[in-house]
């Protein structure tokens, strides 16, 4: 009996220290959650595209939207997946207004192709919402030779989007959505370099291309002025996502066995990630805001590069070049 109270004496205080970490990490993670949209809003009747839409954020935010009665197409870059994802969708939610259609943003003949076929099928857009995005990718091109967080977070998004604004247009009041990220803070947009040929490191490439996610939202927003459409960024947080997969350092052993428990208390779960993009996508009271950015489910401020009007100008003049586009 000595020998149990005599372990047990040994022991209490790292048992209490444990249980103190533990407390102090779960209030940190609810504090981290930051805020919810909570107004109730009916969509029946609503079409929206989420890109990106069978995992993490995009998943979430489509699972809301048609809970809320929307009618949601998920552009997936893995058809096998978003159709796996949509049969869970329509099973929770019971919306079976809920489609999975193929759209690789890196390549500008799928972006195409997807939207040719959303044509043939809707006359209307009242929501597009650009959530998809790599990170972190090792170098490589998109089919048609942009550096893959250039190609896919800002090019395929901005051919994307052009080309479906006559839908919005016609569909207004509508919106664009444009999940951004706090990173475009340490951005810039590499003029001489910005297909990264001469340099490249994956943090800085993935900052380029959530800055230019940002210039290309202000840019959107002041040549739609007066149709109807409005165009706003957001912040989501950090979320506990997919997105850090091709990191191979979160694969290590270490980093899944001492670090990501850490990290645990600062991520966000993807539904609470998710709720930024809501707000920004379906708050009535934004109707008539555009041009804006917005973190935690209120407006926020930007770096001072991302009001570059000049260089949010050339980024625009240079990606109409490349995507073959007047509009």
């Amino acid at each position: 009996m000595d020998i149990i109270i005599n372990f047990l004496q040994k022991i209490a205080p790292i048992l209490l220290a444990h249980g103190i970490v533990g407390i102090i990490a779960f209030c940190v993670r609810l504090y981290m959650q930051g805020e919810k949209f909570r107004k109730q809003t009916d969509e029946t009747g609503k079409v929206v595209i989420v890109t990106g839409g069978n995992t993490g954020l995009g998943k979430e935010t489509v699972i809301e939207l048609a809970r809320r009665g929307a009618t949601v197409y998920m552009a997936c870059r893995n058809i096998e997946k978003g159709d796996r994802a949509r049969k869970e969708i329509v099973k929770e939610t019971g919306n079976p207004n809920v489609f999975s259609r193929e759209c690789d943003l890196s390549s500008l003949d799928s972006i195409r192709k997807f939207v040719e076929d959303f044509k043939k099928e809707q006359r209307e857009l009242h929501v597009l919402i650009n959530n998809a995005g790599v990170f972190w990718e090792p170098r490589r091109l998109t089919k048609e030779g942009f550096e893959m967080h250039l190609g896919v977070n800002h090019m395929g998004h901005f051919l994307l989007t052009n080309l479906l604004l006559d839908v919005l247009e016609r569909s207004a009041p509508s919106r664009v959505v444009v999940v951004a990220s706090k990173a475009h803070e340490r951005g810039q947009i590499q003029k001489e370099d910005i297909n990264s040929k001469v340099f490249y490191d994956e943090g800085v490439a993935y900052c380029q291309s959530k800055l230019a996610n940002i210039l290309f939202t202000r840019e959107l927003a002041k040549r739609l002025k007066g149709t109807g459409v409005t165009v706003n960024a957001l912040n989501p947080g950090i979320a506990d996502t997919e997105i850090a997969r091709n990191m191979i350092f979160f694969q290590t052993k270490f980093a899944q066995t001492i670090l990501r428990p850490l990290l645990w208390s600062v991520m966000k779960t993807p539904k609470n990630g998710a709720q930024t993009t809501l707000y920004a996508a379906l708050d009535p009271d934004l109707e008539k805001v555009s041009g804006q950015y917005f973190s935690d489910c209120k407006l926020a401020s930007v770096a001072p590069a991302a009001l570059d009007d000049q260089m949010a100008s050339w980024l625009w003049a240079k990606s109409e070049k490349w995507a073959e586009i007047t509009i």
